[in-house]
């Protein structure tokens, strides 16, 4: 359990142990007073199988109760979500770090973990491609990485999709001539059962400096 749901459970504990100390403490109190009074309006309460004295006292203390757990409940909504939004940015973050290791290592099972199976993708000087078309190039070993960097991270999450942007310097070999790319870049994200998967990469030329 969480700190914020440990503080929340004890804080509820502690208002229904109050709640039901003060509900006993009136009801000695009606006790005590039903002996002073004449006996068959003591008795007429408790045909029906309650205490006419006490009975307020519970009804009001059980719709103190009732709007304490709501509040409570209502407040920790906020802290969750955030938490969740959270874990689901270091899972993003970690799985740029393995995209960009994969690509490096030349390592074409775990890019085809990471990709959907609708994936698209579109990078400068090459046509539109598939995840097939993709995953057969990767497999080719015509290129091979030598650098493969990322900056300027930025993660938005929205739900089950997210979208990173950021900058993309890395240098390649290709059919034995060595290249250098510097590109701005958009990948988007979709969750499915739990699994992040990327579905579309997007790349463009990054401008030149002044």
């Amino acid at each position: 359990m969480t700190s914020d749901a440990s503080a929340i459970s004890n804080a509820v504990a502690t208002h229904l142990s109050v709640t039901s100390i003060c509900i006993n403490r009136e009801r000695e109190s009606a006790l005590a007073y039903d002996h002073q009074r004449p006996r068959r309006t003591v008795l007429s309460g408790k045909l029906y199988g309650f205490d006419s004295e006490v009975l307020p006292v519970r009804v009001l203390s059980l719709g103190v109760t009732i709007m304490f757990v709501l509040t409570v409940l209502a407040a920790s909504k906020p802290v969750s979500a955030q938490s969740s939004s959270e874990h689901d940015r270091q899972e993003l973050e970690r799985l740029e770090k393995v995209w960009n290791e994969a690509h490096e290592h030349g390592d074409a099972d775990v890019l085809q973990s990471l990709w959907a199976d609708d994936l698209e993708v579109d990078v400068p000087k090459m046509p539109a491609m598939t995840k097939p078309e993709v995953l057969a190039f990767a497999r080719s070993g015509r290129m091979k990485f030598l650098r493969y960097e990322t900056s300027d991270i930025n993660i938005r999450v929205y739900g089950d999709a997210a979208v990173v942007t950021g900058r993309m310097q890395r240098t390649r070999t290709l059919n034995g001539q060595e290249l250098s790319d510097d590109w701005r870049f958009t990948k988007v994200y979709a969750r499915h059962e739990q699994t992040w998967r990327v579905v579309s990469f997007h790349a463009s030329e990054a401008p030149k400096p002044n």
